[in-house]
């Protein structure tokens, strides 16, 4: 039962049956917070006083406490468990914040460090969660948690902070977000669940397509500051071609080279670069122009999730999308993940463009992987702010609208969807 008494199926995190340990940091001693530590998640909370805190390491941290976070019947529960001591590598990055920026949404590149920003209407609360899998295992290692301050991290509807000190490129990163617990009027908020951003770039999940001992426990956002721009080249330029002229072959990226009749080496079956092999084919079928379906990250075990008539088939097609601004990390090269997948994903429109082809994306905004209330599954957008991102009945505003025939039916507007349609 909820907070109004009606009867309603539990939340699905799709970090079930996952087990995580996450870093709450201990305040440095200079900023005179006393016992209030073992009252609040320190990150960025209130009484922090002046501009900013340390509160950890990069390759080790000093004086940790350690969360045990476990998922059972599709909640997780939190429960401080130990002192952790120094764990010092040597090489050690201070980790520093400050009140950061409204926009871009995401992450992104700031003179002091890292901003990451979310837009959330209805929150209550907001903590940020970086997780460092070079540290270990990924369903197993230390997630440094910043609970942020309402007073200082918040612009509006949007919550933000500035981050110094991590690296350029390989943190993990995701959100708890709670708000109010109102099932009939709409909310889905669970702040057990790490949530992905919309805004994210990258999409760190599974590495090999369809591969079920590699079900991630946890999708994060990531982002690679590290890399030179992709090179488009001088002479880079657009087909441009009357539309009235195109000869458009409809494909999907894995499927049309992902068998072995493609002849093609193992590593790039499947992939951007297999397709950017089979572009002398394309033009000796006339073809000027392919329609790509969804290359956008999806999950393509999501019908294994429970018991129905189609659990033992795959998501091919890939019209269930995660994130709409993340290419799909799977159809990388060798299972090269999400920095491989971005960096092939533009290799291959520049190769159609440079063979005068050109590339459309089919893109379905009208639903996303969350499903419906029945077998919900919360990876983003409905831990956020369900009743933002998605229709609600107006005379009964627990219901989802369903116009998709997917279980929902998105609510996009500028205020949340920044970019997601230009």
């Amino acid at each position: 039962m909820d907070s109004v008494g009606t009867n309603r199926p539990p939340l699905r995190p799709v970090a079930a049956a996952a087990t995580r340990r996450s870093a709450l940091l201990r305040p440095p001693s200079h900023l005179g917070l006393g016992n209030r530590f073992a009252e609040t998640k320190l990150g960025i909370a209130s009484g922090c006083g002046g501009g900013g805190g340390y509160f950890g390491k990069v390759q080790g941290f000093d004086a940790l406490r350690s969360t045990t976070t476990k998922v059972q019947s599709g909640k997780a529960g939190r429960s401080v468990t130990k002192e952790m001591g120094h764990t010092s590598s040597g090489n050690e990055v201070p980790l520093k914040y400050s009140s950061g920026k409204a926009f871009p949404l995401g992450v992104s590149q700031v003179d002091d460090g890292l901003n990451f920003a979310i837009f959330s209407q209805h929150a209550s609360s907001v903590t940020l969660c970086l997780n460092f899998p070079e540290r270990g295992n990924q369903d197993d290692v230390d997630i440094v948690e910043f609970a942020l301050d309402r007073q200082k991290n918040k612009t509006g509807d949007i919550w933000h902070v500035s981050v110094e000190g991590l690296p350029a490129s390989g943190v993990l990163y995701g959100y708890r977000i709670n708000g109010p617990q109102g099932w009939q009027q709409g909310h889905r908020f669970d702040d057990s669940v790490i949530l992905l951003d919309p805004y994210a770039k990258l999409v760190y999940g599974r590495k090999h397509f369809a591969v079920e001992k590699e079900k991630p426990s946890q999708l994060f956002g990531t982002y690679d500051f590290d890399s030179s721009p992709f090179d488009w080249g001088d002479n880079y330029k657009l087909p441009n071609l009357p539309e009235t002229d195109l000869v458009i072959y409809e494909m999907n990226v894995r499927a049309f080279t992902a068998d072995e009749s493609s002849r093609l080496a193992p590593a790039i079956r499947g992939s951007y670069l297999g397709v950017i092999d089979k572009i002398p084919h394309l033009l000796e079928l006339g073809v000027n122009a392919v329609e790509l379906l969804p290359v956008f990250e999806f999950d393509e075990l999501e019908l294994k999730r429970f018991p129905n008539p189609r659990d033992h088939m795959v998501n091919t097609w890939g019209y269930s999308t995660i994130n709409f601004f993340a290419p799909m990390s799977r159809y990388a090269s060798a299972g090269g993940g999400p920095v491989a997948a971005s960096k092939e994903l533009k290799q291959m429109v520049k190769a159609f463009h440079n063979s005068g082809i050109e590339v459309i994306l089919d893109v379905v905004y009208n639903h996303t992987n969350e499903a419906d209330d029945v077998n919900p599954y919360m990876t983003s957008f409905r831990g956020i702010d369900n009743k933002v991102y998605y229709m609600l009945d107006l005379n009964n505003s627990a219901q989802l609208l369903n116009f998709s025939g997917c279980g929902e039916y998105t609510k996009l507007q500028p205020s949340c969807c920044q970019g997601a349609c230009t």
